[in-house]
Parts: structure tokens; C-alpha cells; sequence
């Protein structure tokens, strides 16, 4: 689903609460835009639509859109730990207005969690190298079955096999 598309689906409190959020740091709407529809790009190329669903894909997506909306904004604001916030604020936004099942919901919070981690334990990499991680650490995820599950901290993690 594209991005304009996923807009489309909300509803007017929620359009307004994101459009609260991006008035509040207007000069961060461009950079998380870059960041948004560059991993869209690339979890295209790389798993066709199933990163649309619960699968690796998905946890990659999740991932590696955190570590690059950190990227982008560090670019910008030269301040790593605003960067994090910033990622942070929005992905949790994001998941708070598009209604995920709770199960979804958790796994996409803890693998964001994960991207951020990532950026600030590795602030320079490049796309390519990003790409290589993420990827890799996608085909170690660790597959949940319940909610109440205590997930791995360092490790992504999916509920459907692709």
C-alpha cells in the first residue's frame, strides 16, 4: 500500500493528530517523507508485497524505517539523540492511528525500537550497509505467537512465515 493510500484509509481525528504532530517540527516533514518512501522503495524491491503482512518483510520495513528516518534527521538536526526522539514520536504515532490488531501493534513498536537502537549504536552507515544489516538480522527474526510473549531484545521478530 502506498503512502498517499494509507492516508487516504484515515479518518479525520487522525489525520489531525499527525498533522498536529508535523506543524509542531515543519522543517522534519520533508526528511521523514525522504526516509518513509526511500524504505518503501527498497521493502518493494526486496520482498514484493509481503512486507505488508506480518511476515520478515514486515519487520524489516519497521526496522530499517526507523534506522533511516534516524539517519535523515541526524543529517538535519546534527543532534543524534532529537533524532531518535523524533523517529520515535512519529513511528509511534503511526501505529496508534492506523489500528493494528494488538499482537501487530507490539511487534511493529518493538521492531521500530530496534532501528533506533541500531542507529544510535550505528550513526554512520551507509544505505547499503543499513540495507545488509537489516536484512540479515530480517532472516534470524524470531517468529511470536502471543502477545504476552517476552520478545528478544536485540533480534526483529514476526508473526507470519512467508
Amino acid at each position: 500500500m502506498t503512502i498517499w493510500a494509507r492516508i487516504q484509509k484515515l479518518s479525520l481525528g487522525q489525520l489531525w493528530k499527525l498533522s498536529i504532530l508535523f506543524l509542531s517540527r515543519p522543517r522534519l516533514i520533508a526528511p521523514t517523507l525522504r526516509a518513509t518512501h526511500k524504505t518503501m522503495e527498497i521493502c518493494d524491491r526486496l520482498y514484493g508485497k509481503e512486507h505488508h503482512k506480518s511476515t520478515r518483510g514486515n519487520a524489516f520495513r519497521h526496522a530499517f524505517w526507523n534506522y533511516l528516518m534516524c539517519h535523515e534527521h541526524y543529517k538535519l538536526v546534527k543532534n543524534e539523540q532529537k533524532a531518535v526522539i523524533w523517529a520515535k514520536k512519529v513511528t509511534d504515532l503511526y501505529e496508534k492511528v492506523t489500528q493494528n490488531s494488538i499482537m501487530d501493534e507490539k511487534m511493529d513498536l518493538h521492531n521500530n525500537k530496534i532501528g533506533r537502537v541500531q542507529f544510535q549504536l550505528n550513526t554512520l552507515l551507509n544505505e547499503e550497509e543499513m540495507v545488509s544489516f537489516f536484512t540479515e538480522k530480517a532472516k534470524k527474526a524470531v517468529k511470536i505467537t502471543s502477545v504476552n510473549e517476552n520478545y528478544p531484545q536485540n533480534e526483529l521478530v514476526y508473526i507470519i512465515a512467508q
